[in-house]
């Protein structure tokens, strides 16, 4: 009378295999959504493609950033994610190598011409911008998206 059914006991070692792989499944989510280069790209496309300059601001989630004239790549934990840029090649500003502290001025609002002495010099700095190395950099919390022209020269600067 006071007997447990048998298949009392596999009905309790059934739930209790199903308790834990649910907790397996659980803790290997992970715990924050993928990183968005995907509207990163929209964001610095959407100022690069337009005939006027402009200046937009992106909301980066991820710890590190890789910037090329044709792509964008963000890191986070584990996860990468990659995306071809549509717009024409852009300059990356990340670093602070000699002569990025004339673009970063730029980036941040300053016009070229007050800080280039012409248009050749500032088509050159963002030449050299271009063909530098493109790794891996911690990530701002904000990535910043300018267009500046100077003259007939068009740069779109990203940082």
């Amino acid at each position: 009378m006071f007997d447990a059914p048998i298949d009392a006991t596999y009905a309790w070692l059934g739930i209790a295999l199903v308790s834990v792989v649910t907790a397996g499944v659980v803790a290997s989510l992970p715990s924050s959504p993928p990183p968005d280069a995907a509207g990163v790209a929209h964001t610095i496309d959407s100022v690069a493609d337009g005939e006027h300059p402009a200046t937009a601001e992106h909301g980066l989630g991820a710890d590190r950033i890789r910037l090329t004239d044709r792509s964008v790549a963000l890191e986070t934990g584990d996860e990468v994610a990659h995306t071809t840029l549509l717009a024409p090649r852009i300059t990356p500003v990340l670093t602070w190598e000699e002569g990025s502290d004339d673009l970063r001025r730029v980036l941040k609002g300053v016009p070229p011409e007050q800080v280039f002495d012409d248009p050749g010099a500032f088509e050159d700095a963002a030449r050299d911008a271009r063909a530098a190395d493109h790794e891996w950099h911690p990530a701002p919390n904000r990535l910043r998206v300018r267009q500046a022209h100077y003259d007939d020269v068009r740069v779109t600067l990203v940082g």
